[in-house]
């Protein structure tokens, strides 16, 4: 696969800023932004406030109201989970319920609740990678990448002042694209305007119409750096009043997106890769298909729920299918074209915890980071 930036663009002005809820979104938002979770999702800050001083983050798969008591014992008040305990809106607190109940122990105890779901799921590092971790994967891409990702900026500036331009605009996080930073396309032309009797203009004298050799910018960014890209811009750029235009590009985007597929380091006869994935992804049993080859090599992993990218991993020539929820019918749907490995669904998201703690461990100091030691699978098997 190629690089990833793992290190999101966020900077802090203050030691206090350190200490707050909203400087601990701002990184996990960099590192998985919301706009890439799914329109049924409710990723993002479930209860609590921005200013909230922390004292300790506990970091779980499910919030439930057991993990909110582990909080209170260890005085952390934000819980960071990757399940939203809502999904679907509330329109009564009486309790009635695990998730009313939770939510209500949360806020009498000014405890915030944190979820980082499938835009977790959908970045490149991340739930999945987490998963290649663990089965030793190489070579890894995108099982199914993502279109309407990018936007392109265009921008015209004065030739002295568009190396300043596009600078700012690369500090922003403008012109990443895989392996490579700081791309860009520029050509070089005249633009003309006038400014009127209120106008200050850079260049030329109000009420004339003014010629200056002018450099046009092109540059692609993610849509989530919109804010930043733009603040950059408007900083950088000489003009009063900034000519740009943004459109939106439909290119598939391979480092967005769900599953991934690699390889292993070497093929490994299928019954001994099905015993070592139980065994490295702690899993109670493994519901698979038939074994189709006497050994495998490549293959395709989803966290959660991930039959919906069965025809994407047949399609890549995946040996194996890794990932959980499949129904009994869509067994079926393998076809004699893959083996479809079921660990769980906990079992196949487990290690996201450790994932997210890893991520904040380097980034924040002020304040401890716990794992929570429940087990919140509801499953058990006999």
């Amino acid at each position: 696969m190629p690089a990833i930036n793992k290190n999101p663009i966020f900077t802090f002005t203050q030691k206090s800023d350190l200490e707050k809820l909203s400087a601990i979104i701002a990184a996990l938002e960099s590192w998985a932004p919301l706009s890439l979770q799914e329109s049924y999702d409710n990723a993002g800050l479930i209860t609590g406030h921005g200013d909230m001083p922390v004292t300790g983050v506990l970091i779980c798969l499910d919030s439930t109201e057991a993990v909110v008591d582990e909080a209170i014992a260890n005085n952390c008040n934000l819980i960071i989970a990757h399940h939203p305990i809502v999904f679907t809106g509330l329109k009564k607190l009486n309790g009635k319920n695990y998730v009313e109940r939770t939510i209500i122990k949360a806020i009498k105890n000014d405890i915030a609740i944190y979820a980082i779901h499938t835009n977790l799921d959908n970045i490149a590092d991340g739930v999945n990678s987490k998963i290649a971790e663990k089965l030793e994967l190489t070579n890894l891409r995108v099982l199914s990448p993502k279109n309407g990702i990018l936007k392109q900026l265009v921008t015209y500036c004065p030739h002295k002042n568009a190396e300043a331009v596009k600078s700012a605009l690369f500090a922003a996080g403008a012109g990443a694209i895989g392996n490579y930073d700081e791309c860009s396309f520029s050509t070089e032309g005249s633009g003309t305007f006038r400014g009127n009797g209120v106008s200050n203009p850079v260049v030329g004298e109000k009420n004339i119409r003014h010629t200056e050799p002018e450099t046009r910018i092109e540059v692609v960014f993610e849509a989530w750096k919109m804010g930043s890209v733009m603040k950059g811009l408007r900083e950088a750029h000489p003009y009063e009043e900034i000519a740009y235009s943004i459109h939106n590009i439909d290119n598939q985007y391979n480092y967005v997106g769900s599953g991934l597929i690699g390889d292993l380091k070497t093929f490994e006869k299928t019954g001994d890769f099905l015993k070592r994935l139980k065994t490295v992804m702690n899993a109670g049993v493994i519901r698979h298909t038939i074994a189709l080859k006497e050994s495998v090599q490549k293959i395709a992993v989803c966290g959660g729920s991930g039959s919906f990218l069965l025809q994407d991993a047949i399609r890549h020539g995946a040996d194996v299918f890794v990932s959980a929820d499949f129904k009994y019918h869509q067994f079926f749907d393998a076809d004699g074209k893959i083996v479809i490995a079921d660990i769980g669904h906990f079992e196949s998201e487990q290690f996201t915890k450790d994932l997210i703690y890893e991520f904040l461990k380097g980034k924040f100091t002020t304040f401890a980071l716990r794992l929570s030691g429940l087990n919140s699978n509801p499953i058990n098997y006999f």
